[in-house]
């Protein structure tokens, strides 16, 4: 090699060297940068509330909600933002683990209190990620996914702990209730056990407020008095619990909680708080000094007081000094209880705003919803919207992207990332096709502005143009054949593979059921074959 040469060489092995070190320098740089900037989360998820029951979404709401206004505009409103299903369980479902609950043993409806808890050991959900990544966890709300308790509703021990639930599934702490207030072992739970057992019984009581009913003192000592006296079997619950208690009792819990962490936040250790309320589900119980609020009766009332406990949020983090470094998502678990239709005659309030149906339905009123995330410290150009599709059961892609962590290969199968959207108001994002699930089995799928609503038992399959037609009130089945066919290889696709994402092909927990009426139980079979190869199950 001649001297030249030599110097040639020497001099770009400077450079690299001095590129390696550069790369490296900026890499930690980042990480350092990026570790500080690891934002709390909070994910506050209200229980049937219509995409219409904001204000900022539907400027002729009979109610004020200025708090969840000061989200959107302080954030982004997700207009086109959808819950993984139509009632109460699937929906948690999808938002936790980022699956499709469909693709679990529970096909239909919901579950009752007590029951084998729907997420298993050992899948992932945005607690157990975000506590691997170094979070503080915490639920309190109304869980509704399966809990253990010891003994039956005749022989219970309330000194033994309550397991399969929320603390072992990723949360390291937990308050509130089991399920809905009308499945029973209503007590305010903290940890693995009830404040104050549930040792007394009581039934659905008159509602002065709304067409449905209280869960209120006096209680009876046994089932059978329970029966006498309501004339319906007893639910277990507590001397001291009252529903139009959770709302308050839930903030002040999760108030609290993060009032411990606060310190630990500011020194490099973020939380994630889960709030999920119990409103404005059934019962409808505003507390009297809501009374008398908006122009839409105990359900106003009710969605008023709601908003309330979200600016509680609001100032604490305020205060504290977390606002800035605190994501809050607030979404509903799917669309309005049957009532949005006697609001309709009775207050002129549409609670599904310009959508068809409400909660259980495959139309966009049983799944669009209220959908606002503000970070101030995160979000770029805040106060814009979001018209593209996204899912509830992103979040879990999304965070994992905001908290520095990648997802196993067998966890989200149906959670994509919309992380980018926070940061570019321009953002390239295009949701894969989405898929939407009715309480009674029915599917849809959504790519883009077409929506292909699935055939079921002697219902025909529906093709609706949302851009033109966001009440789908036109099928255009007929005229856009090819359109049809196509979504309906996707969807099948995303059945079948146990996915939605790119990635090993995952099985479904169960076999075929027959709400897959449109694909061939032996095509079903074949591909779910392939899956458990893959995996050598």
């Amino acid at each position: 090699m001649t001297r030249t040469s030599r110097g040639r060489f020497q001099r770009r092995a400077s450079g690299l060297v001095f590129s390696v070190v550069l790369f490296s320098l900026l890499w930690a740089m980042s990480a350092t940068a990026w570790a500080v900037q690891r934002p709390n989360i909070i994910i506050i998820y209200s229980d049937d509330q219509g995409f219409g029951d904001s204000s900022c979404l539907n400027p002729e709401a009979k109610f004020r909600t200025p708090n969840l206004d000061r989200l959107a505009a302080e954030g982004i409103r997700f207009t086109n933002g959808h819950s993984s299903d139509t009632v109460c369980t699937p929906s948690r479902y999808g938002l936790l683990t980022g699956r499709y609950c469909w693709r679990t043993d529970r096909k239909t409806g919901v579950m009752g209190a007590e029951g084998k808890c729907l997420i298993e050991n050992g899948r992932t959900t945005l607690a157990s990620l975000l506590k691997s990544a170094g979070y503080s966890t915490a639920m309190v709300g109304k869980w509704h996914l399966g809990m253990d308790f010891p003994g039956d509703s005749q022989n219970r021990d309330w000194t033994q702990p309550v397991t399969d639930m929320p603390l072992d599934k990723g949360f390291d702490y937990f308050y509130g209730v089991p399920a809905s207030l009308n499945y029973g072992v209503l007590a305010w739970f903290e940890g693995r056990h009830a404040n104050v057992p549930p040792t007394r019984f009581t039934a659905k009581k008159p509602n002065k407020r709304h067409v449905d009913y209280r869960i209120m003192p006096p209680y009876e000592a046994t089932s059978v008095e329970t029966k006498r006296v309501l004339g319906k079997a007893g639910m277990e619950v507590a001397p001291d619990f009252i529903d139009n208690q959770c709302l308050t009792r839930f903030t002040d819990k999760a108030i609290e909680w993060m009032h411990g962490k606060a310190a630990d936040s500011k020194s490099g250790t973020p939380f994630f708080v889960y709030l999920p309320y119990t409103s404005p589900h059934y019962p409808v119980c505003p507390l009297p000094e809501f009374h008398g609020e908006g122009d839409c009766g105990g359900y106003g009332e009710f969605v008023i007081e709601t908003d309330y406990h979200v600016g509680r949020i609001l100032d604490f983090l305020n205060k504290s000094g977390l606002d800035q470094d605190t994501m809050i998502v607030f979404t509903s678990d799917n669309g309005p209880e049957n009532s949005w239709k006697q609001r309709i005659t009775e207050f002129n309030h549409r609670s599904n705003g310009c959508y068809r149906g409400g909660k259980r339905d495959i139309y966009e009123g049983g799944h669009r919803v209220p959908f606002f995330i503000r970070w101030p410290n995160g979000i770029r150009e805040p106060g814009r919207s979001w018209d593209k599709l996204v899912g509830q059961s992103d979040l879990l892609a999304t965070i994992a992207e905001l908290s520095g962590t990648s997802l196993p290969t067998h966890a989200g199968e149906d959670s994509q990332s919309f992380a980018s959207v926070l940061y570019e108001s321009k953002s390239q994002h295009e949701r894969l096709p989405l898929i939407n699930h009715a309480a009674n089995g029915r599917f849809a799928v959504t790519q883009g502005h077409w929506k292909l609503v699935m055939p079921h038992k002697k219902l025909s399959a529906e093709l609706y143009n949302l851009a033109i037609d966001p009440g789908e009130t036109k099928n255009v089945f007929e005229d856009h054949g090819e359109i049809a066919q196509s979504l309906e290889k996707k969807i099948t696709k995303i059945v079948c593979e146990g996915r939605s994402t790119s990635g090993e092909t995952q099985p479904n927990d169960t076999g075929y059921w027959r709400d897959l009426s449109w694909i061939k139980p032996h095509e079903y079979a074949a591909r779910q074959s392939v899956s458990v190869r893959a995996r050598g199950d």
